[in-house]
C-alpha cells in the first residue's frame, strides 16, 4: 500500500528492545505517514529498567528513516499495562479521530495496515462496528464467506478503531454493579456458564483484581453493542508470551501465537454486519473459557496439558 493511504500507527512500547525491533522492521515495509509513539516508564525498584526503557525509546525514533510526523509521549514513570494502553489510546484519539494500534510484541503481516485502513473507511460511519482486528484464532481450515467476519471478541493483538467508539472507554466500569443485577450477560450468551464465566471476569476486572484494560475495553463493547471485523485468515503474530510478559505468561497462551498470513485484496466484504456464532462459539471455548472448562473433566485435561507443555520445556 501506498505511504499516504495507511492510517495513523500508535505503537506502545515499554523496556523490549529485541521486540520493538522486530515491530519496527515491519514497520518500514509500510511506512505510515503518521506515527504515535508511547512508551511506558521504569518501574520503581527494577534498576535495569532505566537502561532498557532509554534503549526502547531511542532505536523506535532511529528507526523511522522516512518522512512521517511522529508524536511521543514518553511517561517518566511506569504506569503499568493497564494505564499505558489506556491512556495513549486516548491520547492518540485526541489528535486523530482514527488509529492502528500495536504493542510492541504484535508483529503483523504488512497486509494488516491494508486491512485496517480501508474498514476504518469503510464502516467510519457505521456505529455497530467499533473494531477492527488482526487476531484470527480459528483452527485450521476455517473458512468464511468474505475477507472477514463480525465477532463479539474485540482481540486487541493488532488492532484499530474510531475516537467516536474509543470515547465509551469507562475505566472504572462505573455501570458494572448495577448492571450486574440484572440479566444482560444471558442475554448474549444462551449458555448460563458462558455467562458466569465473564459476570467473574467482569467482577474481577471492576474490583482491581484483575489487571487488564482489554476486559474493560471488552465490557464497553459490549454495552454499546459494537461489533469486531475480524480477518478469515490470522495477520498479527504474538511474540511476547512467556515469563516476561505481563497478561501472557502461562504456556497455554502460546496456542495464540499464530503464524501471521497475508490476506488477499480487493477484501470481500460480507453481506451484513452480523455476528458470526460459530466462530464466536470457537472463540469462546478456545480463546477464553468453555462452560464445560469448568467441569473435573475440564480441569483434568488442562492439568494433562500443562504437565505434557512443562516437559517439553
Amino acid at each position: 500500500m501506498s505511504v499516504q493511504s495507511c492510517a495513523p500507527v500508535l505503537l506502545t512500547v515499554f523496556n523490549r528492545p529485541r521486540e520493538t525491533l522486530q515491530l519496527m522492521t515491519r514497520l518500514k515495509q509500510v511506512r505510515p505517514r503518521k506515527i504515535f509513539i508511547a512508551a511506558d516508564g521504569p518501574r520503581s525498584g527494577r534498576v535495569e529498567d532505566h537502561a532498557l526503557c532509554e534503549e526502547v525509546r531511542s532505536l523506535v525514533t532511529e528507526q523511522i528513516d522516512w518522512p512521517a510526523e511522529v508524536f511521543t509521549d514518553f511517561s517518566p514513570h511506569n504506569l503499568g499495562l493497564r494505564r499505558r494502553m489506556a491512556s495513549a489510546i486516548t491520547w492518540a484519539l485526541e489528535l486523530d479521530d482514527r488509529v492502528i494500534v500495536l504493542e510492541d510484541d504484535c508483529i503483523p503481516d504488512p497486509s494488516f495496515f491494508r486491512f485496517c485502513t480501508e474498514l476504518l473507511d469503510y464502516y467510519e460511519g457505521d456505529r455497530s462496528v467499533g473494531v477492527i482486528t488482526g487476531d484470527n484464532f480459528q483452527p485450521t481450515g476455517f473458512r468464511c464467506e468474505a475477507s472477514y467476519y463480525f465477532s463479539r471478541y474485540p482481540h486487541c493483538w493488532g488492532w484499530a478503531t474510531w475516537r467516536r467508539a474509543w470515547e465509551f472507554y469507562d475505566d472504572g466500569m462505573s455501570d458494572w454493579p448495577d448492571t450486574r443485577e440484572t440479566n444482560w450477560l444471558e442475554t448474549l450468551f444462551r449458555n448460563p456458564l458462558e455467562a458466569l464465566y465473564w459476570e467473574n471476569i467482569f467482577n474481577e476486572t471492576h474490583e482491581g483484581k484483575i489487571q487488564s484494560w482489554a476486559y474493560r475495553w471488552t465490557y464497553t463493547c459490549w454495552r454499546r453493542g459494537m461489533l469486531t471485523a475480524t480477518p478469515a485468515v490470522n495477520l498479527v503474530t504474538n511474540i511476547g508470551t512467556g515469563p516476561t510478559a505481563t497478561n501472557t505468561r502461562d504456556v497455554e497462551e502460546n496456542k495464540h501465537g499464530q503464524a501471521a498470513q497475508d490476506l488477499g485484496f480487493p477484501l470481500r466484504h460480507p453481506a451484513a454486519v452480523t455476528r458470526h456464532h460459530d466462530a464466536d462459539a470457537y472463540a469462546q471455548r478456545h480463546a477464553f473459557g468453555a462452560a464445560k472448562d469448568r467441569s473435573f473433566a475440564g480441569r483434568f485435561k488442562r492439568l494433562c496439558e500443562k504437565i505434557k507443555n512443562t516437559l517439553k520445556l
